[in-house]
C-alpha cells in the first residue's frame, strides 16, 4: 500500500470516523436548558412556525443547511460505485461547505438509481433545509433530476457537477481570453466530454458570448452533428451542429478553446498542434487530465492551460463556486439559483483575478507574487476574499432578478462577508464559531 493511498485511509478512518459532526449551537446543562431546547419550550418555536412557515429560517437552523444528495451513479472519477461508496466524497463536500463558507451540511445518499426516487427523496426533504447540492448523478438523469426540482421546490436546487463546473471554467475563459488577446464571441470552442459538465459548460459559454455556430462538441462517437443517431440523447441533440467533421483531430484544427471533461488521454499532443494560435485548453479530467500540461507545452509554447489538479497552476475546481453560490442564494433565502446568479458568481471570479493578490495568499501558496497572467487566470480556493466576492454578487443578481425572498443591503451584507471570511481564516475554524461570528452574520 502507497504512503498516499494509506494517508488518505488514516485521514478518513483515524479518530472519530469520517469527516463530519453535529455539533449543538445552544447550551443543554442544566434544567432549565433542557426545557427551552427540548419540551416544553420547544412549542413555543413549533406554534410560531405553524402560524408562519416563513420563520421556519428564525427558529430552526434550515436558513444555513444544504443537503448534499447523491446516488452514487456518477462518482468523480470512480464512476457508478454506489450511494454508500460515495459517502466520502459527500462528506467532503460538507467539510468544503463548512470550511469556506460556513454553511452547514446533511450528506443524504439515496440507495436507488431511480430518478423518480430521488426526486420525490428531495421534494420530502423541503422542510428541513434551505437548498440542494445535487451530486455524482449520472447523465441524463441528473438533467431530469434538476429540471423537475427546479419546477417543483421553492428553495435553491443546482447539480454542482453541471454548473459549479460551468462558473468556474467560465471565468477561467474569460481571463485566458484576455490573456491571449481574443474576443468571446470570435472564438471557436471545442467540448470533449458530452456529460454533465461538459454540456453545462458549453450552454454556460453560450451565455457568456461564445457564438453557437462557433462550437463543436465531441463524445466518445465523435463529433455530434446533426442527424447523427449513434449515442444520442435529447440534451447532447442541444448541441448537435451541420458539419462534415467527425473526428476530435478534424474538430480541433484552427480551434481556439478547448474544454475537456472526458478522461485521461483523450486529448494527444499532435491534436493540439492544429489549433489555431494561443489556444486555450483546459484538461479538466479528474483525477488525470486529458493531457499534462507537461505534454501540452512540449506540443505547443503559446498556450494557456487549465486541469482541475492542485498541482498544477490554473486549477478549475468547483470548491470556488458552490460554497459562495449557497452562501449568497442562502442570505436572501432565494427560491432558486438562476442562470443570472451563475454569471453573477463567474463575473466575479473573473473580475477578482484582475485584482492584486494579498501577501497572506501567497504565503499560503508558499510563493513570492500571484498576479495575472498564463499561470494566474482563476483565484486561488484559499483567497478569502472569494467568499466576498462570489457571495455579495450571487446574492445581488437573486435581488435583482426577484427570487430573493429576503433582500439585504449590500454594503452591510459586504462587511459581514468580510467578518465571516476573517474568521474562517483563523486556525480554529473548524469548531463551530462563537456567537456574533458565522452565527450573527447569517440571522
Amino acid at each position: 500500500m502507497n504512503s498516499r493511498r494509506q494517508d488518505a485511509l488514516d485521514y478518513h478512518g483515524g479518530g472519530r470516523k469520517g469527516k463530519i459532526a453535529v455539533v449543538a449551537t445552544k447550551p443543554c446543562r442544566t434544567q432549565a436548558d433542557l426545557s427551552l431546547a427540548y419540551t416544553p419550550g420547544v412549542a413555543e418555536p413549533c406554534r410560531e412556525i405553524a402560524r408562519s412557515p416563513e420563520l421556519s429560517y428564525e427558529y430552526t437552523a434550515r436558513g444555513n443547511l444544504v443537503a448534499v444528495v447523491s446516488n452514487g451513479t456518477r462518482v468523480l472519477g470512480l464512476g457508478n460505485i454506489g450511494a454508500l461508496a460515495g459517502k466520502p466524497v459527500m462528506e467532503g463536500k460538507a467539510v468544503l461547505f463548512k470550511r469556506f463558507a460556513d454553511v452547514d451540511v446533511f450528506d443524504l445518499e439515496v440507495n436507488s438509481e431511480k430518478p423518480e426516487d430521488v426526486i420525490r427523496f428531495c421534494q420530502l426533504l423541503e422542510p428541513t433545509v434551505g437548498g440542494i447540492n445535487l451530486e455524482d448523478i449520472k447523465t441524463p438523469d441528473c438533467f431530469v433530476i434538476e429540471d423537475t426540482l427546479r419546477k417543483t421546490m421553492s428553495i435553491p436546487v443546482m447539480h454542482d457537477d453541471q454548473h459549479g463546473s460551468a462558473i468556474i471554467s467560465g471565468a477561467a475563459l474569460l481571463g485566458a481570453l484576455e490573456i491571449v488577446g481574443k474576443k468571446i464571441d470570435q472564438v471557436r470552442g471545442v467540448f470533449v466530454g458530452a456529460g454533465a459538465a461538459g454540456m453545462a459548460c458549453a450552454g454556460h459559454y453560450l451565455r457568456l458570448g461564445v457564438q453557437r455556430e462557433r462550437m463543436l462538441m465531441v463524445d466518445t462517437k465523435g463529433v455530434i452533428y446533426t442527424g447523427r443517431t449513434e449515442g444520442m440523447n435529447p440534451y447532447k441533440a442541444r448541441f448537435a451542429r451541420k458539419t462534415e467533421l467527425r473526428t476530435l483531430t478534424e474538430a480541433l484544427r484552427d480551434a481556439d478553446v478547448l474544454v475537456g471533461f472526458s478522461a485521461k488521454g483523450a486529448v494527444t499532443p499532435d491534436m493540439l498542434k492544429v489549433m489555431a494560435r494561443r489556444p486555450i485548453v483546459f484538461a479538466l479530467a479528474n483525477p488525470d487530465p486529458e493531457i499534462t500540461p507537461e505534454d501540452a507545452r512540449g506540443a505547443r509554447d503559446d498556450l494557456v492551460i487549465a486541469t482541475g489538479r492542485s498541482d498544477y497552476p490554473n486549477q478549475v475546481n468547483n470548491v470556488l463556486g458552490f460554497p459562495f453560490v449557497f452562501r449568497g442564494a442562502l442570505d436572501v433565502r432565494a427560491r432558486a439559483i438562476n442562470e443570472e446568479m451563475k454569471l453573477a458568481a463567474t463575473h466575479a471570479l473573473a473580475a477578482l483575478t484582475r485584482e492584486d493578490v494579498p501577501q497572506s495568499v501567497c504565503q499560503a501558496y508558499d510563493v513570492e507574487r500571484i498576479q495575472f497572467g498564463p499561470e494566474y487566470i482563476v483565484p486561488k480556493p484559499f483567497d478569502p476574499r472569494v467568499l466576498v466576492w462570489v457571495a455579495l454578487a450571487v446574492a445581488r443578481a437573486a435581488m435583482e432578478t426577484g427570487v430573493a425572498r429576503r433582500p439585504v443591503d449590500p454594503e452591510q451584507y459586504r462587511e459581514r462577508l468580510e467578518r465571516l471570511g476573517t474568521w474562517l481564516m483563523l486556525p480554529s475554524s473548524y469548531s463551530y464559531p462563537p456567537a456574533a461570528s458565522a452565527g450573527e452574520p447569517h440571522s
